[in-house]
C-alpha cells in the first residue's frame, strides 16, 4: 500500500517537474550519467573525493538493466527499486547548544523501507542481490550552530557525509566503484538502502522525505552536513527548480533560508534531480561524524558484499518486484 502511493505520487510530481515551467525542467527519463563523476579538486558537477583509486570490482550491483542506455543517460522512472515497507523505530535529536549544534540519534529513517537482504523473488535481485541488513546506529554530532566558510573547499569521504532530518544518514553520490550510484545501485522507494556496516543511507533526494516550502517558496531544511550548513530541497525562492548548474563547485550557494527559526543570508547547499544530487564537496570543516556501528538488532537478515556488475540480465518482471518512482518535486 505504502509504495504504490508513493509510485502515485511519483507519477503526478513527474508531471510537474516534465510541465513547461522554465530553462530548468528536468526529464526523468534522460538523466545524465555521473559513472567516474569524481575530481582531485573542487569542480561544478563532480564529487571532490577524498578516495582518487576506485575497484570497479567492489561490492556493488551485479547487473544493469535498460534503463541505463549507451548514449550516458538513464531511465529513472523505469528502473526497480527494492519492494517492502518495513518499518523502523527511529531516534533523532537535535538540540541548539551555547556552542554548537548536538545531534544524536539511531540512523534509523522515520519512514518505511525496503526488504533487505533483497528478496530473491524480485525483479531488483536481477541487478543487485544487496544482502545487507538495516542496523541501528550511534550518531552523536556536535555541529557549529553559525558555520563558516573554510578557506578551500574540503574532499568528502567515503561513507556518511550529513544527517537528514528523517533521521538516516547521507552518502555522496559515488559508490564503491567511482560511479553513479543512484544510476546503477537498486534503491528502495524511499530512494534509500543498507551498506555491509547496516548503515541505511542515500545518494540524493528521497520521496520520503517531510520536504515543503518557506514563505518565500523556497525549499525548508532536509539535513545537516557535516560541516554545519543546512541541506535544503530542489526549490530556490519563488520556487525556481535547480539544477547542478545553478549552484557552485559543492553544491551550494547563498541565500535566504530559514535557519533556526528566522530568515538569514547565509551558504547552504541544496538537492538537485541531477548528478552529483546533494554535497559534492564540504564548503566548512566537518566534525567527525561519529557513527558508531551497529546499537541494536538488525531490521533483516545478512550475507555478503555484492558482487561485480555484469551486463542487461533482461527484463522479466519476477513475482515482488518493482519501477523506481521519480523523485519528486517538493
Amino acid at each position: 500500500m505504502y509504495c504504490n502511493m508513493v509510485r502515485l505520487l511519483q507519477v503526478l510530481a513527474l508531471l510537474v517537474i516534465a510541465a513547461p515551467a522554465g530553462a530548468h525542467d528536468v526529464d526523468l527519463t534522460k538523466l545524465p550519467v555521473g559513472d567516474d563523476g569524481y575530481s582531485g579538486s573542487p569542480r561544478l558537477g563532480k564529487v571532490f573525493s577524498c578516495q582518487r583509486v576506485f575497484n570497479k570490482n567492489a561490492p556493488g550491483a551485479q547487473a544493469t538493466g535498460a534503463w541505463k542506455r549507451a548514449d550516458g543517460t538513464y531511465d529513472l522512472t523505469i528502473k526497480p527499486f527494492v519492494p517492502g515497507e518495513v518499518k523502523h523505530v527511529s531516534e533523532l535529536s537535535i538540540e541548539r547548544q551555547s556552542d554548537g549544534r548536538r545531534v544524536t540519534g539511531n540512523g534509523l529513517p522515520d519512514h518505511p523501507t525496503g526488504i533487505y537482504p533483497v528478496p530473491n523473488s524480485s525483479e531488483a535481485a536481477r541487478y543487485d542481490r544487496n544482502p545487507g541488513r538495516i542496523q541501528a546506529q550511534k550518531i552523536d554530532l556536535r555541529l557549529p550552530a553559525e558555520p563558516q566558510a573554510a578557506a578551500e573547499p574540503g574532499c568528502l569521504p567515503m561513507g556518511a557525509i550529513g544527517i537528514m532530518l528523517s533521521g538516516s544518514v547521507l552518502f555522496h553520490a559515488l559508490d564503491a566503484r567511482g560511479d553513479d550510484a543512484q544510476a546503477n545501485e537498486i534503491l528502495d522507494a524511499c530512494a534509500g538502502h543498507p551498506q555491509q556496516q547496516g548503515v541505511y543511507h542515500y545518494h540524493g533526494h528521497s520521496p520520503c522525505w517531510q520536504d515543503g516550502h518557506d514563505a518565500a517558496g523556497h525549499s525548508i531544511l532536509v539535513g545537516y552536513a557535516a560541516d554545519g550548513f543546512g541541506i535544503f530541497g530542489w526549490d530556490d525562492v519563488g520556487g525556481k527548480l535547480l539544477h547542478t548548474a545553478d549552484l557552485d563547485e559543492c553544491h551550494g550557494h547563498v541565500g535566504p533560508v530559514e535557519w533556526d527559526g528566522r530568515i538569514v543570508e547565509m551558504y547552504h547547499y541544496h538537492i538537485t534531480p541531477d548528478f552529483p544530487y546533494s554535497v559534492s564537496c564540504y564548503k566548512g570543516a566537518p566534525v567527525q561524524f561519529g557513527l558508531g556501528g551497529p546499537s541494536g538488532p538488525p531490521s533483516a537478515g545478512g550475507g555478503p558484499g555484492h558482487g561485480p556488475r555484469q551486463g542487461d540480465m533482461g527484463r522479466g518482471p519476477p513475482p515482488g518486484g518493482g519501477r523506481m518512482p521519480p523523485p519528486p518535486r517538493p
